[in-house]
């Protein structure tokens, strides 16, 4: 089914039709995967100085609110069986990166923060909460010149998107089950 992130409205909409789609179910998992990274009109990284308010406020809809909304939206059927949430951060989050702009890398880095409250919040209910924060990983969203920062990388490669689905998988999975308000980094150690 499509939702509309970009708006409250459309998230709501979404939770809606999801929670018709589970009737009277549960949900085990909750990835929230989702972001927009604007760029200059070149395709550059577009600094904090010529992102305009209103593009602000959509990042921060799309990459932090829309999880958020979906998330609350979704808890019952979570809470039910105990379930896990996977918010997808990013190494933007926690260090200047020279693709992702401040809207982008602000969001994510709430996004972390956001993490470690629900984990606080939702653990007596039973639910847990990690993140992931991935580097350069081979998608066709990459920006140009990423293959330039690979002799950066300590593994000297690029993740691949099997690399970071089976780490969501693991976190979903009861090997993880006394884990929560964790953000793991996967992204060839682009972060030491």
């Amino acid at each position: 089914m499509k939702i509309d992130l970009a708006s409250e409205k459309g998230v709501k909409e979404g939770v809606i039709k999801i929670r018709a789609l589970l009737e009277h179910g549960a949900l085990d998992a909750l990835v929230n995967n989702v972001a927009i990274s604007p760029k200059s009109a070149r395709g550059g990284r577009l600094g904090f100085v010529e992102t305009e308010a209103a593009l602000w406020h959509q990042v921060f809809q799309v990459n932090f609110f829309a999880p958020l909304l979906l998330t609350k939206g979704l808890l019952d059927t979570l809470a039910r069986v105990q379930g896990s949430i996977i918010n997808v951060t990013s190494i933007a989050g926690t260090r200047v990166h020279q693709f992702a702009g401040p809207a982008y890398a602000t969001s994510k880095a709430a996004l972390g923060a956001l993490t470690r409250e629900m984990a606080a919040d939702l653990g007596p209910k039973g639910v847990r909460v990690n993140a992931i924060a991935p580097g350069e990983i081979d998608t066709a969203i990459l920006s140009p010149g990423t293959e330039n920062l690979v002799q950066s990388i300590p593994l000297r490669r690029l993740g691949t998107p099997e690399e970071v689905a089976a780490l969501i998988y693991f976190l979903c999975s009861s090997k993880a089950a006394y884990m929560t308000g964790a953000e793991i980094h996967i992204n060839g150690g682009e972060h030491v």
